[in-house]
């Protein structure tokens, strides 16, 4: 009986020596499948912005705008009472509907307006709904009555930097301002600085 029961013994003895001495650390279960980040919506680079389209920038001389994108293409048009003072037209290659207002021989605002097909850096431009845009904007942008005509009429304007006034007046401010008509679409865009708050062009 003390035989086997030393022989079993010496089983146990072996087999504990051969074991490591602590029990190897647990791997790290691999993470899940994450999700992926949404990437931000890249800015077409043909969209109008506060701070121009392709070739034009705010801040422009006129001899620059015509430089860029070609003299007026209506020049028997009339752009405003004192064109020396304030000019609207349409550079002969700028796309259709994209108007440019020089005040002083300086670009001071970008104007989208009828069959334009432009979108502002937001995806937004002439017909789309008032209501996508203030969706859109939240709290960055304000609505304010129009000046002829009742709701569903009204100005909503954006100011990426100045702003914060009643009337800006600052000339480094930068914004764009959708004028909304009647059927509570856009009808049209302006960009840039202090003059897009204004609602007859130059007149």
């Amino acid at each position: 009986m003390i035989r086997p029961l030393l022989l079993t013994s010496a089983v146990l003895m072996l087999a504990a020596c051969g074991a490591p001495d602590s029990e190897p650390s647990p791997t790290a279960p691999p993470e899940g499948p994450t999700e992926p980040s949404a990437p931000a919506t890249p800015v077409d680079a043909n969209a109008v912005t506060a701070q121009g389209w392709g070739p034009l920038r705010i801040g422009m001389t006129r001899a620059e705008v015509v430089a860029a994108l070609g003299p007026d293409a209506n020049p028997d048009a009339v752009g405003g009472p004192d064109p020396e003072s304030c000019d609207m037209f349409r550079p002969e290659r700028a796309p259709q509907g994209l108007m440019v207002m020089v005040e002083n021989g300086v670009l001071t605002s970008l104007w989208l307006s009828r069959d334009a097909t432009l979108k502002t850096d937001r995806g937004f431009g002439v017909g789309d709904e008032a209501a996508a845009i203030k969706s859109a904007y939240g709290t960055a942008a304000t609505a304010s009555p129009h000046k002829y005509s009742e709701a569903p009429a009204e100005y909503i304007t954006a100011w990426s930097s100045g702003g914060g006034a009643d009337y800006v007046q600052d000339p480094t401010s930068r914004g764009i301002s959708y004028h909304i008509g009647n059927d509570g679409r856009v009808q049209h865009v302006a960009a840039g600085g202090p003059s897009i708050q204004y609602v007859e062009g130059c007149a």
